[in-house]
């Protein structure tokens, strides 16, 4: 049976059957909220992005990972961003 997890950035990542782009893309932003909505269709984001279940390895914290195709997504994601 394959991995359902994956390893990447420091987190221990479960994919999300929603994801459209099942890539884990290079700039990445940890939110510290695991039961939040994230609606990233409504962010009016350039590139493409992926959303990941999330463990920090550092210190065992649960939340989701957003992982960015451009990394001028990210300001806009963390200025639109509300959990």
């Amino acid at each position: 049976m394959p991995s359902q997890t994956l390893n990447a950035h420091g987190f221990l990542l479960y994919p999300n059957p929603r994801n459209q782009h099942r890539i884990v893309f290079e700039h990445h932003v940890f939110v510290p909220y695991p039961y939040a909505i994230i609606d990233i269709p409504a962010m009016d984001l350039v590139g493409k992005t992926s959303v990941y279940a999330a463990c920090r390895e550092s210190d065992r914290k649960m939340g989701q990972v957003v992982t960015f195709e451009l990394e001028e997504d990210v300001a806009r994601f963390e200025k639109r961003f509300a959990p």
